[in-house]
């Protein structure tokens, strides 16, 4: 079971691999920010805390490539709100 979220710059997405079901942030990078386009987790995945997880790793990725973070999807903004990172 892999659970390190992992940059896939292919497919400009972030990707947390629980059990072989991929939650998955498409973004795109201009400059020095990293825009979330969109987050999605499988039904199998939903409500169990993996999309928060990714946006943890995407947020920890992001600092330490020096990139600020601008959410376009809801709910990438919506967890930025509730863990204080927008």
């Amino acid at each position: 079971m892999d659970q390190a979220v992992t940059d896939n710059t292919g497919e400009s997405r972030f990707e947390l691999n629980i059990d072989g079901q991929i939650a998955r942030a498409d973004y795109r990078i201009s400059g020095d920010t990293l825009y979330i386009d969109y987050v999605e987790a499988p039904p199998a995945l939903r409500g169990t805390g993996a999309a928060g997880r990714l946006m943890e790793g995407i947020m920890t990725a992001a600092a330490e490539k020096g990139y600020a973070v601008e959410p376009v999807c809801g709910y990438a903004a919506a967890w930025m709100r509730r863990n204080r990172k927008l």
